[in-house]
């Protein structure tokens, strides 16, 4: 795997090679829903993947990484996770990898997937806001997660890569697009809540207010270079930051109808 000087990766160099920080100030009146990432954000994922991944390459009998490397590896999508896995001089066998690894997934993910601690609470407490979820997995994987692990959650919208046949992999806009048509209101009235880069660059692009999470796959770093409005460190310091949406959101459209 190409590395820079500094010990990060081509591709992560790219990535962060721009540095999109705003505003720190958040326009909550505009705030009408929440749009969650899925693995690091939701779910704990980072060890099923990373053993699911591993069996596949050592199948093609390609080295395999340490679950921490899977960190930088996952938020693309299956495809690109495979490539940033493999050797440069072996990408070809991407496509094998990635069905290695969907049929391995799909039979142990059940094993090694949970909610963060303290994610459950932090939805429950959103019932005057319509949620959704948007993620770069396959949807099939996306829907069954979000059914085993919230199952008294009630979503306005569940998302994975392919949904209906539109939603193609973050950053992408079908994704927000699609959400915001459900919910019934202008996607720059929704805030991004993830992990990555990929989301808040998805926010970026699509208009929404990009909110990182640090207990995730990445940094504060990434989070605060790719553009987050706000990084919050645990879901009960988002749970405080929402609650201050909620309440000031009350108090505007109050005084609207005054």
């Amino acid at each position: 795997m190409r590395t820079n000087r500094a010990g990060t990766t081509s591709w992560q160099a790219r990535l962060l090679s721009k540095d999109h920080r705003g505003s720190s100030n958040l326009d909550t009146s505009t705030i009408k829903g929440l749009v969650f990432d899925l693995d690091g954000t939701l779910l704990d994922t980072l060890e099923g993947h990373a053993s699911s991944f591993n069996r596949a390459l050592q199948k093609l009998q390609m080295p395999t990484h340490e679950i921490d490397a899977y960190r930088y590896f996952i938020g693309n999508g299956a495809r690109v996770c495979a490539e940033r896995s493999l050797p440069d001089d072996a990408v070809e066998l991407a496509d094998q990898c990635v069905a290695l690894f969907k049929e391995d997934y799909a039979e142990t993910w059940q094993e090694t997937t949970d909610p963060y601690l303290g994610i459950t609470d932090l939805l429950n407490a959103q019932s005057d806001k319509p949620c959704a979820v948007l993620s770069n997995k396959d949807d099939v994987f996306t829907q069954k997660m979000i059914l085993r692990s919230f199952p008294n959650i009630s979503f306005a919208c569940v998302a994975g890569y392919g949904y209906q046949g539109i939603v193609k992999h973050k950053p992408d806009s079908s994704g927000p697009q699609l959400i915001a048509t459900k919910l019934g209101v202008d996607v720059t009235s929704l805030a991004m809540i993830g992990d990555t880069a990929t989301d808040m660059e998805t926010a970026r692009e699509s208009g929404m207010t990009p909110i990182g999470v640090s207990w995730g796959f990445r940094d504060r770093e990434e989070l605060i270079l790719s553009g987050a409005k706000h990084v919050v460190d645990t879901p009960q310091a988002l749970a405080e930051l929402l609650a201050g949406l909620t309440t000031l959101q009350t108090v505007i459209e109050s005084s609207d109808n005054n």
